[in-house]
């Protein structure tokens, strides 16, 4: 069964930086594609950053030059590197893939709070 694990979210400063992590329960490169999403209270969950697997990579513009996605294929993790954080950045960070037969797998979400 597929399974994807998040975590790192936390209560941080204006200014600071977090790091999430995406374990997945079997080999990423299962996925054509995986991303970080992100949804607060009322909202429609949107995309944070991506890579596809012939490694096209994207990011909102919201969140360009503070936010860096990778991969660790050895480890089967996908990580979000958040610098530079605002408050308008908390919400609950989702880890999402697609495999090749456009199946969709998330997982349980972490809080990433921004708050002095």
């Amino acid at each position: 069964q597929v399974q994807l694990v998040e975590s790192g979210g936390d209560l941080v400063q204006p200014g600071g930086s977090l790091r999430l992590s995406c374990a997945a329960s079997v080999t990423i490169s299962s996925f054509s594609r995986m991303d970080w999403y992100r949804q607060v209270p009322g909202k429609e969950r949107e995309l944070v950053a991506g890579f596809t697997s012939v490694g096209i990579t994207m990011y909102a513009d919201s969140v360009k030059g503070r936010f860096t996605i990778s991969r660790d294929n050895a480890k089967n993790t996908v990580s979000l590197q958040m610098n530079s954080l605002k408050p308008e950045d908390t919400a609950v960070y989702y880890c999402h893939g697609q495999t090749r037969g456009l199946y969709n797998y998330w997982g349980q979400g972490t809080q990433v709070t921004v708050s002095s």
